[in-house]
């Protein structure tokens, strides 16, 4: 299962000179997140893609507006 992740890229990996995968310190928490949007979710390996992709924009963006001290709950329209 990890294998696959990685091939399709929802995994961050990198092998090493004997081809053994080595991860970085946030893997865990990313493979647990997968896991709850595919099990929640019920979404298959190309829509897990898109969905971790939107979710970690949401999070620059979000960290931007509180770099900038603006509250997200806050619409910029009112």
């Amino acid at each position: 299962m990890v294998r696959r992740l990685v091939t399709l890229g929802l995994l961050e990996a990198h092998r090493d000179a004997d081809g053994r995968l080595w991860f970085p310190p946030s893997a865990p928490l990313a493979l647990a997140r997968i896991e709850r949007l595919r099990a929640g979710f019920c979404l298959n390996y190309a829509s897990l893609g898109l969905v971790v992709e939107l979710l970690e924009r949401i999070a620059v963006l979000e960290a931007e507006l509180h770099r900038r001290g603006v509250r997200s709950e806050d619409p910029s329209w009112i």
